[in-house]
């Protein structure tokens, strides 16, 4: 799938600097007849204003930031990479100031349309970048559009809302609490008996644009989320490192039960105004009416070197 490239995108930046340079070049040599070494050096002295102006005019995109610093950032990532803190600090704030235009984004494209279907709506996925280390893209919904509940083994992930309102529910496993392996879920759901696992709330919540970066860790932070959109919404996703079966970062699918479904053991304790903050995860297969295309990313092409 072919791209734009930085010329299709900027292109009339450049195109009007060459015009610019290549006019003041004809003036120069118009008067050469009159005094050739003058005009030389005249020549030269505004070719040499012309680049500096060139290169003040080439400032660097907000998505090349954002790529230069994940280079950084997860230089060394790995299963259960955690960024120092002013790591991820550098990273939320470059994140933080990204704009749907930035990103070659708009609500009016046609995958953000309400789509009248008894399916799941279609989620289309833009991809900028991925490497071993960290991956870039950007998941576009259009209004009840649901991203289901999954996990990030071993990842650190940073999700940026860029337009819309969504509505986010994570979880984060329970240590040391114990198996509920008498679960069974429906038989359409998994092709499996499998047991399920205690997590407790973490966030349960709309996110509406413009907010702040979320970020979730290995352990931490919500590993488990759903996405469902309120209204069309776009969000640019950071992760790193990305999955990768073959290191044993596999994509897991859940169904969630409220903390009441089973019989609990007699080894968890908890107040009964406190039971709605925790629930029953079960491993499902992916879902069937979950479809993700992707499209092309026409935003600003990253330099990688």
């Amino acid at each position: 799938m072919g791209r734009a490239t930085v010329a299709d995108i900027k292109g009339r930046d450049f195109s009007e600097l060459d015009k610019e340079a290549k006019a003041n070049t004809e003036n120069t040599n118009k008067g050469s007849n009159t005094n050739k070494n003058r005009n030389t050096t005249t020549s030269d002295s505004r070719g040499r204003k012309n680049r500096r102006r060139q290169k003040k005019t080439m400032v660097v995109h907000p998505v090349q930031r954002l790529f230069d610093a994940c280079k950084d950032v997860f230089a060394h990532a790995g299963t259960g990479f955690v960024p120092p803190p002013d790591k991820i600090e550098q990273l939320s704030a470059l994140l933080d100031e990204i704009k749907p235009v930035d990103v070659g984004l708009s609500p009016r494209m046609p995958f953000f349309s309400p789509q009248a279907t008894r399916r799941a709506p279609t989620i289309t996925y833009l991809h900028i970048h991925e490497c071993e280390k960290f991956s870039m893209g950007i998941f576009c919904l259009p209004p009840s559009g649901v991203l289901p509940l999954h996990n990030h083994p071993g990842m650190t992930v940073f999700s940026k809302l860029l337009f819309g309102t969504m509505h986010i529910k994570s979880y984060d496993w329970v240590v040391g609490a114990p198996s509920n392996a008498s679960a069974v879920a429906e038989p359409s759901q998994t092709a499996q008996r499998s047991e399920v696992r205690m997590a407790k709330v973490k966030v349960d919540s709309n996110l509406t644009a413009p907010c702040k970066t979320s970020i979730l860790y290995p352990a931490d932070g919500g590993n488990m989320h759903c996405f469902t959109a309120v209204t069309a919404c776009a969000v640019l996703d950071v992760l790193g490192p990305p999955y990768s079966d073959l290191e044993g970062r596999h994509c897991t699918y859940y169904l969630a039960y409220p903390f009441t479904k089973f019989s609990g053991d007699e080894q968890i304790s908890i107040p009964d105004e406190e039971k709605d903050k925790y629930a029953w995860l079960q491993e499902r297969d992916k879902p069937e009416d979950l479809v993700v295309e992707g499209a092309l990313y026409t935003g600003p092409v990253i330099r990688e070197n």
